[in-house]
């Protein structure tokens, strides 16, 4: 009996899972999440049902119906791991993961990884060494394969950036060193381009932040870390092809990052805050959450919304609703 309700559940737990993806594929609903100037959260929200078919007569082959799906798409994970960074990218079973959180979420962000059936993390980027974004970083590095490990010439004498080091030196991986002219691909038509950083040294660790663009077909996608304005200059007088169709803004939202210039040229149609809620540091910043207005961006906040799902069929994006 034990082993046929263990067996009941783990059928249960699937059927839930594709009924979720189906609906998300079948009946997206964009919703519009922002923050207004005083900085309360003004969301309106979106829904989703399950068509009859899926909720009354799942097929015994739903399973390869949704690989069907979405066999051609790219995902982009925008993990809510509270006041940090972290994304997951996937495509043909490839997964790339910038930034791994605060450690406030290791558990979670653990749980997610693993839920979303991650073994090996082709490549991993450390995009500087402050803890929100390399917090977990360790316990990343010693439970999944890695292929490639990869931040910028940067060191610090914090707790959490040398136990990221002992635990790149427990597997023997190298660091490839961020820089301009980087590029990393999953597919002949899925590629990373990094933009930065452009000088040897920064005052600010923020600025050693790799700014790069993920291009698939027709479609792109812009992280930027915590890179503020200084690195945004440099990367606009180098005259990189930075117009992307989303938008990760720049240190949480933080006004000293996110520059009208540098907006203006990524000209973005969605837009991406990772922050916390209510967080000590008051992001998103009145002034961006103004830029995000006059501009028309349609954002989203992991504060708000969660974790944020979006999808690419190489022509366009999608968010998925939960």
């Amino acid at each position: 009996m034990k082993k046929f309700n263990k067996y009941a559940l783990l059928l249960c737990s699937l059927i839930l899972t594709f009924s979720f993806i189906l609906s998300g594929c079948n009946n997206v609903q964009v919703d519009v999440s922002s923050s207004d100037n005083s900085g309360n959260s003004n969301k309106t929200s979106s829904t989703y049902n399950l068509s009859k078919n899926n909720k009354e007569n799942p097929k015994k082959d739903s399973k390869n119906n949704v690989k069907e799906v979405f066999k051609n798409d790219l995902f982009v994970h925008y993990i809510n791991v509270g006041q940090g960074d972290s994304e997951l990218i996937q495509y043909k079973g490839k997964n790339v993961l910038i930034d791994a959180g605060p450690n406030s979420a290791r558990n979670s962000l653990l749980k997610y990884l693993k839920g979303a059936g991650i073994k090996k993390l082709d490549y991993v980027v450390a995009t500087h060494p402050h803890e929100d974004h390399i917090g977990n970083m360790d316990d990343v590095i010693r439970n999944f394969q890695i292929g490639e490990f990869i931040a910028p010439k940067v060191s610090s004498t914090t707790a959490t950036f040398k136990s990221m080091i002992t635990a790149l030196k427990s597997k023997n991986l190298r660091i490839t060193t961020a820089k301009p002219g980087l590029k990393i691909s999953l597919d002949k038509n899925v590629n990373f381009e990094f933009f930065s950083p452009n000088s040897a040294s920064y005052e600010n660790l923020n600025n050693y932040s790799p700014v790069m663009k993920l291009s698939y077909g027709k479609n792109s996608f812009l992280f930027t870390g915590d890179a503020e304005t200084l690195s945004e200059k440099e990367i606009l007088s180098k005259n990189f092809n930075v117009k992307s169709d989303v938008l990760k803004f720049g240190h949480h939202g933080s006004s000293t990052s996110s520059s009208i210039a540098f907006l203006r040229k990524v000209n973005p149609k969605i837009g991406i805050i990772s922050c916390s809620k209510d967080n000590k540091y008051g992001h998103p910043h009145k002034e961006t959450v103004k830029k995000i207005k006059d501009m028309n961006i349609k954002t989203y906040s992991t504060y708000i919304d969660d974790t944020i799902i979006l999808t690419s069929n190489g022509t366009t994006i999608k968010k998925l609703n939960k």
